[in-house]
């Protein structure tokens, strides 16, 4: 279990920081990606974008595991 962080009372899902911090991470990426070209070969750039940020999220959550 992830669990919660406490936000002034607030109580805010791990899950879901651990999402806004892969989103970040996936849109830099993506930008540095497109300068660079890449997405000329790629066949679906929106999945590959999609399948980016599900890797973050899956690796932010396996790096930070004890969040509570």
């Amino acid at each position: 279990m992830i669990g919660e962080f406490s936000f002034y009372g607030v109580y805010i899902p791990w899950i879901l920081l651990l999402s806004l911090l892969s989103l970040i991470c996936a849109r830099v990426v993506s930008y540095l990606l497109a300068r660079l070209g890449f997405y000329r070969l790629v066949w679906h750039p929106a999945l590959f974008d999609s399948a980016l940020f599900i890797i973050l999220l899956g690796g932010f959550t396996f790096l930070l595991p004890n969040l509570s």
